[in-house]
């Protein structure tokens, strides 16, 4: 796919982090984005700065994805690109403690359910509208290309920590549908690519004490660093642009392997 001016992006959970570097990117390239994300300020601030369209969305909601959707159409145009960013990340154990009483505690199923519903089928929410869309695209070069979803799981997917059974459960189940996703779409020339980021300085992690931090990049065996949103982006804007890159899971995380905590 050539990242052409009349290409249109969606980009969710746009406003910060991972999101908003790939924004950012596309911009640079000309994409036309418009950004989903449910902080009103922080998204309207961001497409202001480099001129994308803002959309207050909550990926579990039905509605508001849909209205997200044709907000961005009317704007941009069909969108060709989708970039799957929205998430969060929580920890409990299975079966934790409290910490005045000491009581064994059952893993809150609210907490559980909330991550399930965000990384995992908010993303399946959002790939389903934008494939739809993308259908009705005209074939471009040789190979009858209309589109692409890049979705991101973690590497939690594959190395859950303890207190992870949320996060990695969501994440892994994001991993899984790559496949059956791209396969559903193959005779639509719509790939489906997945991203399992490692660890990232992302707003999440700059919020934690900077030893903290430099622990954290101290495991990482090459580059011995916390990963940048901006390399996650160049590896979104590939993914883009290979027409042959299909199907994959791809881990970006300088060759660490988590332990369990």
């Amino acid at each position: 796919m050539k990242l052409a001016e009349d290409a249109a992006a969606i980009v969710t959970g746009g406003a910060s982090g991972l999101g908003a570097a790939t924004a950012r990117a596309l911009r640079a390239r000309g994409v036309k984005v418009a950004l989903f994300d449910r902080n009103p300020e922080a998204v309207t601030a961001l497409a202001a700065e480099i001129g994308a369209v803002p959309c207050v969305v909550d990926v579990t909601d039905e509605e508001s994805v849909a209205q997200g959707f044709a907000k961005a159409r009317a704007a941009n145009g069909q969108e060709r690109i989708l970039v799957n960013c929205a998430g969060i990340a929580p920890a409990a154990r299975t079966v934790g403690r409290d910490r005045e009483s000491g009581a064994r505690t059952r893993h809150d199923m609210a907490l559980f359910e909330a991550a399930v519903a965000i990384n995992l089928v908010g993303t399946f929410r959002c790939c389903s509208h934008a494939a739809q869309g993308m259908t009705a695209l005209p074939p471009q070069g040789p190979d009858g290309a209309r589109g692409v979803l890049i979705n991101t799981a973690s590497i939690a997917a594959e190395d859950g920590q303890i207190g992870q059974a949320a996060y990695a459960g969501s994440k892994g189940g994001v991993a899984a549908m790559t496949l059956p996703l791209a396969r559903d779409l193959m005779a639509d020339g719509i790939r489906v690519n997945t991203i399992l980021p490692g660890i990232f300085a992302t707003p999440m992690v700059a919020g934690m004490p900077e030893a903290v931090q430099d622990a954290l990049g101290a495991a990482v065996p090459f580059p011995k660093r916390l990963g940048q949103p901006e390399e996650y982006a160049r590896l979104a804007l590939f993914i883009a642009e290979n027409d042959y890159l299909n199907a994959a899971t791809i881990r970006l995380d300088g060759a660490v392997r988590m332990g369990p905590k």
